[in-house]
């Protein structure tokens, strides 16, 4: 049986030397290429079209969101898996958003990190319990009332938390005051606020402003 070829992307020297160690003891499976960071990955991808990439997220000179990017662009039947410390949404959603196949965890058990490999090469996608429960998060999280508002509302808003008087607000936004004033009365009543007070500590909380 051919054994699946794989790639590792990481600009820790140790990480790609404990990961290949054990990764080339697996009879199915065998490190053919490393790479230091996101360029360099994008390159040697090209160069030896490895089954599985295994890819870190922060990197110098180009991190592993853009890189799978890149390689994904050039071949989009590539299989990444993200392999990372990272689980802030900054780097989940926008690493699921370019296409990798799976997102896990450093602190996996190997014996996972494996198996992780083989159902990606098998077409499969694998999500760690934790970063599925961040996506189940933002999926089922609660509306917030000033996703209602306009984008001229919202723009409103940011100039009634500076202090800004209705025909203030006329004048820099270049509308009319009894526009500013319709406006104003509508915001008022979807942040479910009385006044303009509660409306510019809602913004300011809410950093809106």
């Amino acid at each position: 049986m051919d054994k699946l070829s794989l790639m590792l992307v990481d600009d820790h020297q140790m990480v790609r030397l404990g990961l290949s160690s054990y990764l080339n003891m697996q009879d199915d499976m065998t490190v053919v290429v490393e790479a230091v960071n996101g360029l360099d990955g994008v390159r040697k991808a090209k160069q030896y079209a490895p089954d599985v990439i295994l890819m870190d997220l922060v990197m110098d000179e180009m991190d592993g969101i853009e890189a799978s990017k890149a390689i994904l662009t050039e071949n989009p039947a590539a299989k990444i898996l993200i392999l990372t410390s990272f689980l802030d949404d900054e780097k989940i959603f926008p690493a699921l958003e370019a296409g990798v196949k799976g997102y896990i965890l450093k602190t996996s058990q190997a014996s996972e990190i494996a198996a992780s490999i083989r159902k990606i090469a098998a077409g499969q996608d694998v999500i760690s319990d934790s970063v599925r429960a961040k996506i189940y998060a933002k999926n089922h999280a609660k509306p917030e009332l000033h996703d209602d508002l306009t984008a001229r509302e919202s723009e409103v808003l940011k100039e009634i938390a500076k202090g800004l008087s209705n025909q203030e607000i006329a004048e820099e936004l270049y509308i009319s005051l009894k526009t500013v004033k319709t406006h104003v009365s509508n915001i008022l009543a979807k942040l479910q606020v009385d006044d303009r007070t509660q409306a510019a500590i809602y913004a300011i909380k809410h950093k809106i402003a």
